[in-house]
């Protein structure tokens, strides 16, 4: 058994779960787990659309030259002096996490995932080096040019000098950054965590993503996104937090399981989906509702059909990146949407499916065509499904 497959043992239990798991390697590897689930408390996000503080999904705003810019807000929060010399990136994490560690001012530590996070001003301190032939440069640029300044500075407004750590893995960050978020809870019952995911457009990555064809050459309006029947997708951006422990009591939502992969083939991944499915529900229990991440891109589109093979006629298949755009770690996005479906509107639904509520959510996302992941996510408040 390989590490992934420890990892998955590990936060997937079973379908009858009981109140300790023991999970056995070939290499006698043993671990008692006495918590599986991770619960969400606060959850708050920065995109772009009105989600942050007062939220209105109804309005769709559209795209600018194929990019779907973040609507951010005064940032109140943040010091002016301070606040003049952030870049994008940092403000919108910043921005996003500060008011969820007002509601838990002990946490335990901070737990960022992020791709690109601080490529911009990476890139300025670069041509400020050409600029000033390698001489008197801006520390500015420089300070918040690595992806672990968001986190940082988190951290240094808060006075929290506990656990802060970034995970950097393209596609797959946030999902990193859940899973190290699952393992510190078990190793720290007691705890409390800001988990939080963040990326911008990059006028270096957006250039060479384009060039690489990731991004539509043709004008398309968000609300036209999955009926441009050409390849790329709409370029995004944003910042999704939330605090998240071991305890159930006043928690929105709970994440059961995630399980991520990486492969080009999509008949993997439909297995894998079905995989997923029988190991964490139920006997005879369908899904309520699945998140995925189809992006518009007609090459990527059998990754998305294959997964919704699996469900039947029970399940409400719904769509999130017309309002976010693609980037690495849009999943964050999605996991922000499960914990407020009271306001998802009727535009992302793609098929609505028979089930009175939504409380089973299962997350798909892939990014580029390699790395996948799926999350499950129960509400702990029954709704319906999205037709608002």
């Amino acid at each position: 058994m390989d590490l992934e497959e420890i990892v998955v043992h590990l936060f997937s239990p079973p379908r009858n779960t009981s109140t300790n798991l023991t999970t056995t390697t070939g290499s006698n590897f043993k671990s008692q787990i006495s918590n599986h689930f991770m619960f969400i408390h606060y959850n708050n996000c920065i995109s772009t659309q009105q989600t942050f503080e007062k939220t209105d999904l109804e309005i769709l705003h559209e795209t600018v030259d194929n990019k779907l810019k973040a609507i951010e807000p005064s940032y109140e929060g943040i010091p002016p002096g301070i606040l003049r010399r952030m870049g994008k990136a940092v403000r919108m994490g910043v921005g996003c996490a500060l008011p969820a560690l007002q509601e838990a001012s002990q946490a335990n530590g901070i737990i960022i995932g992020t791709a690109n996070g601080g490529m911009e001003d990476c890139i300025r301190f670069l041509n400020q080096i050409i600029d000033y032939e390698e001489g008197m440069l801006t520390p500015g640029n420089f300070v918040q040019s690595t992806p672990n300044a968001i986190a940082a500075q988190l951290g240094l407004m808060t006075r929290n000098k506990q656990y802060n750590i970034t995970h950097v893995h393209r596609g797959l960050a946030f999902e990193n950054a859940l899973l190290d978020a699952m393992m510190k809870l078990r190793e720290l019952p007691d705890a409390i965590y800001l988990l939080a995911a963040v990326d911008e457009i990059s006028d270096y990555n957006y250039n060479i993503d384009y060039l690489d064809g990731w991004y539509k050459k043709e004008p398309v309006k968000s609300k036209d996104l999955y009926s441009a029947s050409t390849t790329g997708s709409l370029a995004g951006e944003g910042a999704a937090t939330f605090i998240v422990n071991n305890r159930e009591a006043n928690a929105v939502a709970c994440i059961k399981g995630i399980q991520t992969l990486h492969t080009t083939n999509e008949n993997t991944v439909k297995q894998a989906c079905s995989e997923f499915l029988s190991k964490h529900l139920k006997p005879g229990e369908k899904p309520d509702i699945c998140i995925t991440g189809e992006n518009g891109d007609s090459r990527m589109l059998k990754y998305y059909s294959a997964v919704e093979s699996v469900f039947d006629e029970a399940t409400t298949i719904a769509r999130f990146k017309h309002m976010s755009g693609e980037f690495p770690t849009a999943s964050a996005i999605a996991l922000w949407l499960a914990c407020n479906l009271h306001s998802l509107p009727a535009h992302c639904i793609k098929k609505q499916g028979t089930v009175k509520h939504a409380e089973n959510i299962i997350i798909y996302n892939h990014y580029k065509g390699s790395q996948h992941a799926f999350i499950w996510v129960q509400r702990l408040e029954k709704i319906k499904p999205g037709l608002h």
